[in-house]
């Protein structure tokens, strides 16, 4: 008999369609319907890139190519899959009484998402494991807290940032920058010990590394609209001071903190960050991101994997 282990992938979730929009960010914001005048902002953002966010269909292609690669990479493990969301059905308590309803006694958990933060991954794995104990479950948590040092992850990144300095002319490159960037957390966690911001300057400062670009800056993105002070530089400011400081005239955005195209990337990026280019007369990149790319779902499998041996 295989050994049978729950996969509990969990990812921050998006509006499938119109009517699910105001519920979407209702929960969001704890409850707090959002005004008319944000919610017609948030429709003008996804009608702009073409009136829905892909991120649920990729969510389930990665979750799914994932716990295919896992099952077909082996012959003692059966995993089967469990996909919950943050902020919309099926939540992530919907899928551990699932697990619950299906007798799961051991589960690897992991977040769709490759640096630690107590403000997101931290919380998933917690609501996880909040309601498994409230239904009475024993089952045994095997949490993955981050992944962002995973070698095919890198390797990813690597390779399709080198392709973006390669389609470049030699001129263009000599002004070419790459920036780094990742959403935005309030700046209170850095005084709370939290390593996310480190993380995510450590990621950067691997990839030029590897990638030998000469030009490399971070810059974050995506910052709520709440009253306190969020991490900066934000990345069109950054892009303008850059522009007007070294004199870069090409930028690559590579958001490493995200892993699928959506809102944060067709928007805040290939919408928001293009036009400050095309108002400064830069030249505007960005690389695909790893959706369901294998060379990422292997790199995930290796992660769950080793998480499980260790365990």
């Amino acid at each position: 008999m295989k050994r049978k282990v729950g996969l509990l992938v969990m990812a921050y979730g998006t509006p499938e369609k119109d009517e699910d929009l105001i519920p979407y960010y209702t929960h969001i914001r704890r409850g707090r319907r959002p005004s008319d005048e944000q919610i017609e902002d948030l429709r003008g953002r996804y009608q702009a890139i073409g009136g829905i966010s892909p991120l649920a269909k990729t969510t389930l292609e990665q979750s799914e190519a994932l716990v295919n690669r896992l099952n077909e990479m082996q012959d003692e493990v059966e995993y089967k899959l469990y996909l919950g969301l943050k902020h919309i059905a099926p939540f992530v308590e919907d899928a551990v009484e699932d697990m619950v309803k299906d007798g799961v006694e051991e589960v690897v958990s992991i977040v769709l998402a490759p640096h630690f933060s107590s403000f997101s991954t931290k919380a998933y794995h917690t609501r996880a494991m909040d309601k498994a104990k409230e239904l009475g479950s024993s089952m045994k948590f095997y949490t993955v807290d981050s992944w962002y040092k995973e070698e095919k992850f890198l390797q990813y990144w690597t390779e399709k940032i080198n392709e973006a300095f390669a389609d470049m002319t030699d001129e263009e490159r000599e002004t070419a920058c790459l920036i780094v960037c990742a959403h935005s957390l309030p700046q209170r966690i850095i005084e709370m010990g939290d390593p996310y911001r480190d993380q995510m300057f450590d990621t950067k400062d691997i990839l030029q590394k590897r990638t030998g670009v000469k030009n490399v800056e971070f810059g974050w993105q995506s910052a709520g609209q709440t009253p306190e002070p969020w991490l900066e530089p934000d990345v069109q400011d950054l892009t303008r001071d850059l522009y007007n400081e070294k004199g870069y005239r090409s930028f690559v955005y590579t958001p490493v903190g995200f892993v699928a195209e959506h809102l944060e990337v067709l928007y805040d990026n290939d919408y928001e960050c293009k036009v400050v280019c095309d108002e400064l007369g830069a030249n505007y990149r960005r690389p695909k991101m790893p959706n369901a790319d294998p060379l990422f779902i292997d790199g995930l499998a290796d992660v769950v994997t080793r998480r499980l041996a260790e365990a």
